[in-house]
């Protein structure tokens, strides 16, 4: 069985996850820019890892450009995200994301992490106001992903990663 692992990582913990995922599969991984859609065809299983960032999967567009050269294969897609497991959140960003001719390609959600001060100055902007806004609210009203962002501290990094997250994966592929 030939495989590749493409994934789209803006901090790290994506990368993380698709070198992980490399050590125990043998298979390659590259950027989706580096990713060369011929050679990523030539595969028998395609894996796609990317952040969740406003509700959006990060690698999607890449899957969705080229589907017609890669849909007879076995397709899986991880999703990095900081905030814990929640499975209604989950199952929201699957349902807007994978839509249409990416309906169907099983989802797995891996924990990623979150560290201020990393994040490009924009990022760092929006998740201090989001955050700031989120503290006026009753914590008994709040998503899980909105208690995460409102425990994540301005000057601690958190690594969530964990290999256990890519256990899932590692069955799918061999199914």
């Amino acid at each position: 069985m030939t495989g590749i692992i493409i994934y789209k990582s803006k901090y790290g913990a994506v990368k993380k996850y698709a070198e992980w995922l490399s050590e125990a599969t043998g298979f390659p991984c590259v950027t989706t820019k580096e990713a060369d859609i011929n050679e990523v065809a030539k595969c028998d299983v395609v894996i796609a890892g990317g952040g969740v960032y406003a509700s959006g999967i990060s690698c999607t567009s890449y899957i969705k450009k080229n589907i017609g050269k890669i849909k007879g294969k076995k397709l899986l897609v991880f999703m990095c995200g900081a905030s814990p497991y929640d499975k209604e959140s989950v199952d929201a960003v699957i349902e807007m994301n994978m839509k249409d001719e990416l309906k169907g390609i099983p989802v797995f959600y891996c924990r990623g992490a979150f560290d201020l001060k990393s994040m490009s100055f924009v990022d760092r902007n929006l998740c201090t106001m989001l955050r700031k806004s989120l503290l006026k609210k009753d914590p008994a009203q709040m998503a899980v992903w909105e208690k995460a962002l409102v425990e994540a501290t301005d000057n601690e990094a958190h690594d969530w990663t964990d290999k256990t997250y890519l256990d899932p994966v590692l069955e799918a592929i061999k199914a």
